[in-house]
């Protein structure tokens, strides 16, 4: 057999393939073929080392890289990949949980909570702790509750055990333990707990580690910097016996602290791995050479890095547009008149971008170019399995393979109409509570001996539609084993009467609902058609963990792409227009609010966006913008002024050009064009604040970590601050526990 062919990878690649014992770290900066060289690395793997499929571990973050990486690798190899995984770090987890449940005490059939069944669950127990949504929001109990899980705490787990504080006598921590008995008793875990009971398992129960250490010889993550500390430490747990670690990531493109990411993860590796490998791929195959060097100079700026001097053979490239526009409204113009350009010239539309930091930018640029009929999408839109019939059809079929689902049941118990009501829905859930089983079992015990249960008086009609759903979830039950899951899913829409309810309708938002639900059923049938041993449970998961991050993203077929620049890392695009590169926009307000670390992870961000493009970039900003009702004047983002000038033009709204050599050699410079900037509207004239004085003025009267005295509440401690004058609101968390958040200008409070 031939060896495999290397040649087509650089000197670093080639070192980063063939380094395949001990613990190996990969900084794979922008466009330098990370995933060619993760490929080919477990290729070699299996080709070259005979290592078997069965013990090689690779793990992502997304379904699609995973589907990319298997499919890849499986063209270049000669073995069989049935066995290998590459696979998510939720769904590994989960498949983990689903073969050892009974060491946790759950079944395996448990159900995965997304995002808005957490939420109901947390309203419920805020309900009965007699708290309000306005005084408490449910978002704020998930984001800590997140926050733990990111950090590597499961219920029960020593808290010495993390790095991360934790005051067991705040009364958040009350709800997450109140939190996590509910999931127990639903039999159903969520994202983050799908990492944490993973590790749960592994420090309970030692020899169910060592059987997966033992297994898995070698251990390859992609998207290192995108770890969180929980997954670290998984990592960790997993390699510790064979130590054939890899970590493929880039520092410089660390930008999810906001959902957990931990940039330390890539910082610290040589300390937990101390005769770890460090590697460097430093070529860039995608950018022109000057929007490279210019994107270099940018994110050398940050201190928290381990440094790369990225580096091309293509050609230098044209320019940098830097575009000043009079307002946002001119600057949507602008973005729309130069694709039309662009189009005109002969660039296809589907090899163009439009960048924004957030998504309320995008209305303007959409306007416009609708206005100029040119076709666009919004990537990372609703999402399909978010929409609410699709979510109701999933309800009844997670009822189906779980029935202590009591969330699931909540959902579509009245849906279509039969009669149950908030107030009668209450008292069944009471009785199961009451009779300590779920709403399932009530349900069905009450269906089967009515006259035991005259006290929840139910009409004849809505005993005769409830036992018609009870028939019904039973019958699908009993064949759920060999009934194809398309059928399954074909009975309940059916028998449950919600295709006729929605058809009876005939009005427009209906039939589209119908047009849903017909795509959730091609959707099943797809899944049926590329699984060997199709069930409704697993086609759950499926749908779960491939949607947990991912939107609808279909294939460009000739259009625009509008996305946040969160939303455009890993893409590329031959044009791209970065949007809104004002102070307050990019870096956002709250990161000029939270330190330079804040203000980092905002230049990684716009490296990010500076490095999609691959031939041409333009970065525009607006003298004035209309912001939350007001029009504000940020003045141009700082990141503009560490574009060293030899790399860029600077367009005016007169349409004249700065050239380099107008352009400033230092920040004084960069302030006087800021101070020199006013214009005429109407009768007033407008001044553009420098950077210098945006980053120190003006501050919140309340800041973060402040002592305050509350006239009703007492005394507490600023959670949280933002805003500042008539618009500062902040977040208290008082001295008995209790969370609130107030507008400062209607709130009775002095610094303690």
């Amino acid at each position: 057999m031939n060896r495999m062919d290397l040649s087509g990878l650089n000197e670093q690649q080639r070192k980063a393939v063939l380094r395949t014992d001990g613990p190996v770290m990969i900084l794979a900066g922008a466009g330098s073929g990370k995933t060619k060289t993760l490929v080919t690395r477990i290729s070699y793997l299996l080709e070259e080392l005979h290592v078997s499929p069965y013990q090689v571990l690779a793990l992502t973050f997304s379904n699609k890289a995973a589907r990319e990486m298997r499919d890849r690798i499986g063209s270049m190899v000669e073995a069989d990949v049935g066995a290998l995984q590459i696979t998510t770090f939720h769904a590994f987890c989960a498949r983990i949980l689903r073969s050892e449940a009974n060491y946790l005490g759950l079944s395996r059939n448990f159900t995965i909570y997304d995002t808005s069944e957490q939420k109901a669950v947390v309203k419920a127990i805020l309900g009965r702790h007699g708290i309000s949504t306005k005084e408490v929001s449910p978002f704020e109990v998930l984001y800590y509750m997140d926050d733990l899980k990111n950090h590597g705490h499961y219920l029960g787990r020593d808290i010495s055990e993390c790095d991360y504080e934790i005051d067991q006598g705040d009364s958040f921590f009350t709800f997450y333990q109140e939190y996590e008995a509910e999931l127990h008793k639903a039999n159903a875990v969520d994202f983050g707990s799908l990492i944490t009971g993973v590790i749960q398992l592994f420090e309970k129960f030692p020899d169910v580690l060592k059987r997966y250490q033992e297994r898995f010889k070698y251990l390859l993550v992609d998207e290192y910097q995108d770890t969180n500390r929980a997954q670290f430490e998984l990592v960790k747990m997993l390699s510790e016996q064979n130590r054939n670690v890899c970590v493929v990531g880039d520092e410089d493109q660390s930008i999810y602290s906001w959902r957990g990411a931990d940039i330390r993860n890539i910082l610290d590796f040589e300390e937990v791995f101390s005769d770890a490998k460090i590697l460097k791929l430093e070529q860039n195959y995608r950018s022109s050479k000057n929007i490279i060097e210019a994107a270099t100079h940018v994110i050398a700026r940050n201190s928290q890095r381990k440094g790369k001097d990225m580096w091309t053979n293509n050609p230098h490239g044209e320019d940098i547009d830097i575009v000043e526009c009079f307002n946002d409204k001119t600057e949507g113009e602008f973005v729309a008149q130069k694709i039309r350009e662009l189009s005109k010239e002969g660039h296809p539309f589907k090899e163009m971008a439009v960048f924004y930091r957030t998504n309320t930018q995008s209305r303007l640029i959409e306007d416009n170019l609708r206005k100029n009929n040119i076709p666009y999408r919004v990537v990372g839109g609703v999402k399909f399995y978010e929409r609410k019939e699709i979510k109701d059809l999933i309800a009844y079929m997670r009822i189906v393979v779980n029935e202590k689902d009591s969330l699931a049941l909540s959902r579509i118990i009245n849906v279509p109409a039969r009669g149950i009501g908030a107030t009668t829905l209450r008292k069944l859930e009471n009785e199961a509570v009451t009779n300590n089983c779920s709403l399932w079992e009530m349900l069905d015990t009450v269906v089967a001996n009515p006259e035991n249960y005259k006290h929840i008086r139910l009409s004849a009609k809505v005993k005769s539609a409830l036992s018609h759903l009870v028939t019904l979830i039973n019958e699908v039950r009993v064949s759920v084993d060999n009934v194809a899951p398309s059928s399954l899913y074909e009975k309940l829409l059916h028998e449950s009467g919600y295709w006729d309810f929605l058809k009876s309708s005939k009005d427009y938002e209906s039939q589209a609902r119908m047009e849903n639900l017909e795509e959730l059923q091609n959707a099943i049938v797809q899944y049926e058609e590329s699984n060997k041993s199709p069930s409704l449970l697993n086609f759950l998961e499926t749908i779960t963990l491939d949607t947990s991050g991912e939107g609808d993203n279909p294939e460009n077929t000739g259009e625009v792409s509008l996305m946040t620049i969160h939303g455009a890392k890993g893409l590329e695009f031959l044009h791209v227009f970065v949007t809104g590169a004002e102070e307050n926009i990019f870096p956002s307000y709250k990161s000029l609010e939270n330190g330079e670390t804040a203000i980092e992870e905002e230049r990684r961000l716009f490296y990010v966006a500076m490095t999609r493009a691959m031939e041409k970039l333009y970065i525009t900003f607006a003298q004035g913008r209309m912001l939350f009702g007001q029009l504000r004047f940020n003045g141009p983002s700082r990141f503009l002024h560490e574009i060293p000038n030899k790399y860029y033009q600077w367009r005016k709204p007169n349409g004249s050009t700065m050239s380099s050599g107008n352009s400033w050699d230092s920040e004084d410079d960069f302030d006087d064009y800021n101070q020199d900037q006013s214009y005429d509207e109407g009768e007033a004239v407008y001044q553009v604040a420098s950077f210098k004085e945006e980053k120190s003025a003006p501050k919140a009267k309340f800041p973060k970590g402040v002592k305050i005295i509350h006239s009703l509440y007492g005394e507490g401690t600023v959670l949280d601050s933002s805003g500042y004058g008539a618009e500062e609101k902040v977040s208290i968390k008082f001295s008995d526990g209790a969370r609130k958040k107030f507008l400062v200008k209607f709130a009775p409070l002095v610094l303690a």
